[in-house]
């Protein structure tokens, strides 16, 4: 019962209810208009219209544009109408411009050592390639001198990460999606606390839209109180916006310039286990040791300048700084992040590179397979080539909907060679890629469209690091698992469900 009234009374229902009534109002005035026949259809028709010639000729996405053009026709006196309400609007200028600013004015403080690309170019032509494309378009620079272990399942990376914050001197930076009171959260920030006290810098950066039902409301000023400097972003507000589709998904945690942690593993129970939501709950995270940590730090303070409204002497945060003997070097090592407010899909480009360049095999994990054309083609392409190409997804769903689409992408996939398997245990979270034994990427992107399309994210890519085989075997070992999923077993289900995810997939951009 109290549970219940929780719910209820809770943030997330409450903010839901207040979006709904909105959203209501809206649809009610709209169809008292459409009342007056005669003098607003033809109104509508034509805005619709104008509105279907317009993102046919956007640069969009076509699944995108197909998931908003079919509505608007079917519906002329909703469609255009809504699409010019929320379609269409756009990160406002004042959003967009201060993160542009702060991008360009840190963007020197990422300098490529032409050495390690040369070095890579003599290498591998095809990873340098790689290497060059996060250079010139995302502007992370690739290193040596860093070494990376790679964290699995969710526990692991739990222990590790205490381990090293009790270690911290002088600063603690944490940027997360989700964080939750329980046993994982309150025993990290006791620790903060603990820091703080001892005069360490400690920050944190959590998106407000993920904590929306997992922290009080305010939570910040809470932290505030214990000494630790705390920043929301994207605050939510109850109101049909489409800025709050972008959200901050990275998963950071920078120590002292020469320590650093990302992957899918968020701040709450169920990533390490300690309660049992979905199954068992298999993630994945790194932590990196040494001059990569660099691009982390500038990634964390980008945003947390966005947010603060101030400035840092970025130069006393520098990895040397605070650890005066040489790093160890294993292979090249390349974080990267990836913004909804350009135009590049630097995420799922990436992805796609791997794919195409792959000569053996490409091992995916992924929570989510929710991907647009240009990624079913290159995926098929490989399988079609001989790759190996394996996928694994979850069998115990987090959200019913979302597998209900992962599951549509099947037929075809597995139809031109592709091995699809679901994590028979519990839910999958990790994202990663390894390839011919030689490449792996870790970090906090998914294969779907809010994570390629509309989120702030951050991984790792590494190069003839030992890492890339401990990705390698993580994955074969899962999939002793795992159920492999035949064509025979797409086709045996009923067909309201083959219909319920044909329509689901069709409005897959829009979710």
């Amino acid at each position: 019962m109290k549970k219940g009234l929780e719910f209820i009374f809770s943030r997330m229902v409450l903010v839901g209810l207040l979006v709904l009534i909105q959203a209501i109002i809206l649809m009610g005035a709209i169809w008292k208009l459409s009342e007056y026949f005669v003098y607003f259809y033809g109104l509508f028709a034509v805005i619709s219209l104008l509105v279907v010639l317009y993102i046919v000729n956007k640069r969009d996405n076509p699944s995108y544009k197909l998931a908003w053009t079919i509505p608007i026709l079917l519906f002329p006196v909703f469609g255009g109408l809504l699409y010019l309400l929320f379609g269409l609007q756009t990160t406002t200028k004042r959003f967009k411009k201060m993160l542009s600013d702060i991008f360009t004015k840190t963007q020197p403080l990422l300098k490529q050592d032409d050495a390690i690309i040369d070095e890579l170019q003599r290498l591998n032509k095809d990873a340098a390639n790689q290497s060059n494309y996060l250079i010139n378009n995302a502007g992370y620079p690739v290193y040596k001198n860093t070494t990376v272990e790679y964290l699995t399942p969710g526990e692991m990376k739990f222990e590790r990460l205490k381990e090293e914050l009790q270690k911290a001197e002088r600063y603690i930076f944490l940027e997360y999606f989700i964080i939750q009171e329980g046993i994982m959260w309150d025993s990290i920030l006791e620790i903060l606390v603990e820091k703080a006290e001892q005069g360490v810098d400690v920050r944190l950066l959590y998106d407000d839209m993920g904590c929306l039902n997992t922290l009080p409301y305010q939570y910040d000023k809470k932290l505030r109180k214990l000494g630790i400097q705390c920043k929301v972003f994207n605050p939510f507000v109850p109101a049909l916006l489409k800025m709050h589709n972008n959200r901050d998904h990275r998963k950071i945690v920078v120590i002292d310039g020469h320590t650093a942690f990302t992957g899918g593993i968020n701040l709450a129970d169920e990533y390490i286990n300690a309660i049992n939501r979905f199954g068992h709950w298999k993630d994945a995270s790194i932590m990196l040791k040494g001059e990569a940590v660099w691009s982390f730090t500038i990634m964390f303070l980008q945003m947390w300048g966005f947010n603060s409204k101030t400035e840092d002497d970025y130069e006393k945060f520098k990895p040397h700084v605070h650890h005066q003997t040489t790093f160890e070097s294993d292979g090249f090592v390349q974080p990267y992040g990836d913004s909804p407010m350009d135009k590049e899909i630097v995420g799922e480009l990436v992805y796609i590179n791997m794919i195409i360049k792959a000569k053996e095999y490409v091992y995916i994990n992924t929570p989510y397979l929710i991907v647009d054309n240009e990624m079913v083609t290159v995926l098929t392409l490989a399988a079609k080539s001989g790759v190996d190409v394996r996928i694994i997804t979850p069998f115990q769903p987090d959200k019913w909907y979302v597998h209900t689409i992962t599951r549509a992408y099947y037929p075809e996939l597995i139809e031109a060679g592709v091995k699809i398997y679901e994590y028979t245990p519990g839910f999958i979270h990790s994202k990663t890629f390894v390839s011919d034994d030689e490449m792996a990427v870790v970090g906090t992107i998914n294969l779907d469209y809010r994570s390629l399309y509309l989120h702030f994210e951050c991984g790792v890519w590494m190069y003839k690091n030992k890492a890339c085989l401990e990705v390698k075997e993580d994955f074969l070992q899962t999939l002793q698992v795992c159920k492999q999923i035949t064509l025979e077993d797409t086709k045996n289900v009923h067909w309201v469900v083959r219909a319920t995810r044909s329509v689901l997939r069709l409005f897959a951009p829009l979710m």
